[in-house]
This record gives structure tokens, sequence and C-alpha cells, in this order.
């Protein structure tokens, strides 16, 4: 999920409770503790050192039972440099030119033809997939090689599929030109052959925890 140079620069502790809060959307310490199987005092210490480096966000949230609030830790902007993306400003300024120089509408022609070309892809490499449920498993092991952070969750009560992202490079693209964001969708309706939901989830302050993309 990280890039492969964090791996050898970043100590296995920051990087297994960067995982985790990058999965969950923020933890308070004593949860996070149990998920890493280690002392709440040593996770507090790995938390305030990668706070302190500015990759987290530390707050304070009350408890469900009597007690004092926890203390809550979240991934901050500047940890999305450790995960894998695309050059934003180097795509964006590109589309930019296109627009000056073929017309408005020329970005979203070319995110279009990417985007259907992407889904034809897509498609071929799921096409093993003897049910949906297998080739959206196979979609999220796709999407995770090409740098996000995709799981595939199957509710077995209700059948229902729903693919969870947590991390896209083409963040700060979808920003600036948010039609592209529904033509991925369409591509991913295509290739998995179902009407699909996009629901991000927000965290506090309207941040985007993850985004939920559940199969109609």
């Amino acid at each position: 999920m990280f890039l492969p140079a964090f791996h050898d620069l970043l100590k296995p502790q920051w990087l297994a409770a960067l995982s985790e809060l990058k999965l969950s959307g923020g933890m308070a310490v004593s949860e996070l503790s149990r998920t890493l199987g280690s002392s709440y005092m040593t996770v507090k210490q790995h938390c305030e050192d990668l706070t302190k480096l500015g990759y987290l966000k530390r707050t304070r949230v009350p408890r469900t039972e009597i007690g004092r609030p926890e203390i809550f830790y979240r991934l901050s902007e500047k940890a999305d440099a450790l995960f894998p993306g695309i050059p934003a400003a180097f795509t964006i300024e590109v589309l930019e030119q296109m627009q000056r120089m073929f017309g408005e509408n020329a970005p979203d022609r070319m995110l279009f033809q990417y985007f259907q070309e992407q889904g034809e892809s897509w498609k071929a490499s799921i096409s093993k997939g003897t049910t949906l449920l297998y080739k959206a498993q196979l979609f999220a092991k796709i999407r995770s090689k090409d740098g996000l952070f995709m799981k595939c969750l199957h509710d077995e009560t209700s059948g229902r599929i729903t693919l969870r992202e947590f991390h896209h490079p083409l963040k700060g693209v979808f920003e600036k030109f948010p039609r592209a964001e529904a033509m991925e969708l369409r591509a991913m309706e295509e290739a998995l052959g179902v009407k699909i939901t996009r629901k991000p989830q927000l965290l506090p302050g309207d941040q985007v925890g993850h985004v939920d993309f559940v199969f109609s």
C-alpha cells in the first residue's frame, strides 16, 4: 500500500500504525493497541512521534463508558505523500493545456477515452470470474496493484457486495475534473456488469475517510 521506499525508511511499527489508521479512518489508542497487539504506551509513543513529524492528527473523543476522553489519532494531509499517487500537478497542467488548445471539453473527452479503455481492460482481467463475488474480489486485487487500496466486502446475510476504497492515486485529478469520477464509476459498472452506488464515508470535518462502492 505504501510507496516501496517507505518500507526501507520507516519503522515497521510506524508502518503498521499508519496502515491501520488509513484503513479505519482513525482510531483511539486503546483500540489501535489491541489491533496491533502491542502495549498502550508503546503505541501511544509511536503515534506521538508521527504526530510531531506531521503525519498524524491528535484529538480526544468521549468514551462510550464512564471515564476521561480517549486520545484519538487519524492521518493528516501530509500522510498522503506516503501512498502511491499520480503526479497530480503535472497531469492537471497537461489537461489544462489541452483545454486551452482544443476547447473546454477536451480534458473530458480524453478522460472519457481513458476510462473506456480502462473498463475494457478490467473486464478482460476479471473475465475468469464465475460469480459476481469472485469478479469483485479479482477487481479489488487489480485495483490494489494499480496503487489504490481496495477491499471486497461480502455480507453473507444480505448477499450485498461492497468494494471499499481507502486511497486513490487520481484524487487530485478528480478534484479538478469531477466528471472523471463518474466516468470511472461507469467503467467499473461496465466491467462488473452491475449497477454500483458510490458512497463517500465522511470523517469529522467532512474529510473523506474511505469510499464504498455498493452493488445494487
